[in-house]
């Protein structure tokens, strides 16, 4: 009678905890999981009455069932859980086990057995509320900034302007959004690093305090061994889910639609391109490795249910990773978007292996693999496509604004730290263009300019190809300039910009010294066709014909007009060449040097022959306004790219 007394009263608390539950929510889905999480607590403690009303079973039921069977029942609601709870599950899993071995047929043992399974039930759900407290209490949180010593960001900042600047670039026909470019901020970048590589171990986390995995394995192992395996999973996979979706929310990582990948704009992309090149590594090699290793401790004693446990948990996050990569292989392709492709396939190329080894041994896992896999190729095919795009935007710029002063193109700086960037994925797009050329049949472009070319590497003669393209565009940019001289200025300034990118970086290996030597040799002809076009007409008066004779007879009226044109000259050479810009200090030392060897001896001969005829005359510093020293102080003031005027200027003894 006591013992109904007792069974009553744990119905009624049952009720009324199922009450206070129900009060706390209005929520008709979360009703029916608490009236179902009661469901088996309340049959089994239905039956528990039932059979003390009607005391059928035999008196010689095992003692160790019965305090078995005592402490499961009065530990059920308990708060506390006690090694004595697990010790009682045991019996009654060995009882269940043994019983069902025996097949008996008597009433005596089919209550026994109807017991037993009740007790088990109760316990079970006990074990899962257990099991799931166990588990949200001991996760431990992500702290991203652990992971700052172990990865670095894939583009430097500088890389990245360079990848803004394409957008600015060739989205504008005047180049006015340009001045920072064309100004040079972006030519002196930094040099570029790559993100570092890490192994899994490195990146390994503590998912779980680890003093609770032994108690979870515990249970699990119960469980398993109650058949209760598929709820062991529920909880389990519930739970590291939701952990998992809040480390990929803290790394940056969204739940995003392909279509809502597509319509951002392009810096707010570039940013979740960055964060999702950082999450790839941390989530494969870190979060997963370690999600791996938490399910292999757990559920030791299942190989299939850790595999099925760790697919069903890691498969979401890896799934929303994959869906940004595709985004990005599928959408428009942009100059300004390459860098960070190829960071992405870099790092989705690496951590595939880690990828594979973590989903080998399921089907569903070799799904993922196949995913990740298809989603790496596109990655491979939009990074190429990119590159095209790239190549053809350079061979067809056609902006028709010269550039003022003669100075670097803006197109110039671009596309040369562009292709010094590129330097640093040599080995990635080597392998890209070679499958490419693989699949299609053909070789890759042809080198004209190199005697090497066909020993030359598929991404040096892209290189190269891309580089003699820019040459082409900067030989057509040069004729917007109308005076002749001011064209070899600009070409000048050009040629040696590439030169000087070519020969200070990895480009220097790619094309080589013969590159840098015919460019050089290109440099200093158009010196001489720059000396030509500028200085011929002023060192034309410094010549002895049509003076009227020999220096002691020479026609004052000639040499005055001789004078005068030389100074007039020299005097516009001034005002327009100072305002030209040549930003190479030796360069521009060079052309001062070359003029002054030209004009400097010319002019003082003809003033030592002549000279004497106007300086005892009146108003003979109209004539004779400049000495051989003074000229060659004033070629010192071109190129600098501010405008002076001379034409106020006489001398002292005038």
């Amino acid at each position: 009678m006591a013992a109904t007394i007792e069974g009553e009263d744990k119905v009624l608390a049952t009720a009324q905890r199922i009450v206070q539950s129900l009060g706390n929510t209005s929520n008709t889905d979360d009703m029916l999981l608490i009236l179902s999480a009661f469901d088996n607590r309340l049959s089994t403690l239905s039956s528990f009455v039932s059979s003390d009303e009607n005391p059928a079973h035999p008196s010689a039921v095992d003692p160790r069932f019965d305090a078995a069977e005592r402490i499961i029942l009065n530990d059920a609601d308990s708060a506390s859980f006690s090694d004595d709870f697990l010790a009682a599950v045991d019996e009654i899993i060995q009882l269940t086990e043994e019983l069902n071995l025996s097949s008996a047929e008597d009433a005596g043992d089919d209550d026994v057995v109807d017991r037993a399974e009740n007790a088990l039930q109760l316990a079970m759900t006990r074990l899962e509320d257990e099991f799931r407290l166990i588990l949200i209490r001991n996760t431990v949180p992500f702290d991203p900034d652990r992971l700052d010593r172990l990865h670095r960001t894939s583009l430097s900042s500088s890389a990245a302007a360079i990848a803004i600047a394409a957008t600015e670039f060739f989205n504008d026909e005047t180049n006015e959004s340009l001045e920072d470019v064309s100004s040079g901020r972006y030519s002196h970048h930094s040099s570029h690093v790559k993100g570092v590589s890490f192994a899994a171990d490195e990146m390994s986390l503590e998912l779980i305090i680890p003093e609770a995995v032994n108690d979870l394995r515990e249970i699990a192992d119960r469980m398993i061994r109650s058949g209760y395996e598929k709820e062991c999973c529920q909880v389990y996979c519930s739970v590291r889910r939701d952990v998992l979706d809040e480390c990929m929310l803290i790394l940056g990582v969204e739940k995003l639609s392909i279509e809502e990948v597509q319509r951002i704009e392009w810096r707010s992309l570039d940013d979740k391109m960055k964060k999702w090149i950082q999450a790839v590594k941390v989530v494969v090699r870190g979060l997963l490795s370690s999600e791996k290793h938490l399910c292999e401790d757990i559920f030791a004693g299942s190989d299939l249910i850790k595999e099925v446990c760790f697919l069903e948990t890691s498969k979401g996050c890896v799934m929303q990773l994959l869906n940004f990569g595709e985004a990005i292989a599928i959408g428009r392709r942009s100059a300004e978007k390459l860098f960070r492709i190829l960071d992405m396939y870099d790092a989705l190329a690496e951590v595939l292996p880690d990828l594979q080894a973590l989903f080998m041994d399921e089907d569903a896992g070799d799904m993922v693999c196949s995913e990740a896999k298809g989603v790496l190729d596109g990655l491979g095919e939009a990074a190429i496509g990119t590159f095209v795009e790239f190549e053809n935007a350079v061979q067809g710029e056609a902006s028709k604004k010269p550039i003022q002063n003669g100075e670097i193109h803006p197109l110039a700086r671009y596309v040369m730290n562009y292709a010094k960037l590129l330097v640093d994925y040599s080995n990635t797009l080597n392998s890209l263009l070679e499958n490419l050329e693989v699949e299609s049949g053909q070789p890759d472009r042809e080198n004209n300019d190199n005697s090497e070319g066909e020993s030359m590497s598929c991404i040096s003669q892209r290189l190269l190809a891309l580089i003699t393209s820019l040459e082409s565009n900067i030989e057509e940019k040069s004729r917007l300039y109308e005076d002749n001289a001011m064209q070899y200025i600009f070409l000048m300034n050009n040629i040696l910009y590439m030169v000087q990118k070519v020969k200070d970086s990895e480009l220097r290996k790619l094309l080589g010294d013969n590159w840098i030597r015919k460019r050089r040799g290109l440099v200093r002809q158009y010196a001489t066709q720059y000396l030509r076009a500028s200085w011929s007409r002023a060192l034309s008066c410094l010549k002895d014909e049509g003076i009227g004779g020999s220096s002691s007879n020479a026609s004052k009226v000639a040499l005055k007009e001789r004078f005068k044109n030389f100074n007039a000259c020299f005097e516009d050479i001034y005002r327009i060449q100072t305002a030209w810009k040549v930003p190479d200090p030796q360069l521009r030392e060079e052309l001062r040097i070359s003029i002054s060897e030209k004009v400097i001896p010319a002019y003082r001969s003809f003033m030592g022959r002549f000279g004497s005829h106007l300086e005892s005359g009146r108003h003979a510093g109209r004539y004779i306004k400049y000495t051989p020293e003074d000229l060659e102080n004033y070629l010192l003031d071109l190129f600098e790219g501010t405008p002076l005027i001379l034409h106020h200027l006489r001398r002292k003894n005038s």
